[in-house]
């Protein structure tokens, strides 16, 4: 069995080459950004898609810890002043009972 190699015996291509290689290289590169921004529609849909079900899933969650702290409050009024963010400042001591008896 003969192998034969086909030797280009020009040292530059021509413009017809020239010319393919640059259209075939446009073509290449367009088609690789339709790709990669196909794929990021479809990653962010995708993402979307599951912020929206962890969202909604979670709605019940979030229902039953505001009511537990809620339950903190003696009225709805002292919730929303808590929940709005005032604050009242003191100073609080630990007394010991033991310690001050006779």
């Amino acid at each position: 069995m003969e192998t034969r190699y086909i030797a280009y015996t020009s040292g530059k291509p021509s413009l017809l080459r020239k010319t393919a290689a640059v259209a075939v290289f446009a073509v290449t590169a367009v088609a690789a950004v339709m790709f990669s921004a196909v794929l990021l529609a479809f990653l962010l849909l995708i993402g979307a898609i599951a912020g929206l079900y962890f969202w909604w899933k979670m709605r019940g969650v979030r229902k039953q810890m505001q009511e537990f702290r809620m339950q903190e409050f003696r009225t709805q009024d002292e919730f929303e002043a808590h929940d709005e963010g005032i604050v009242i400042e003191g100073e609080a001591v630990r007394v010991d009972a033991k310690r001050d008896a006779p």
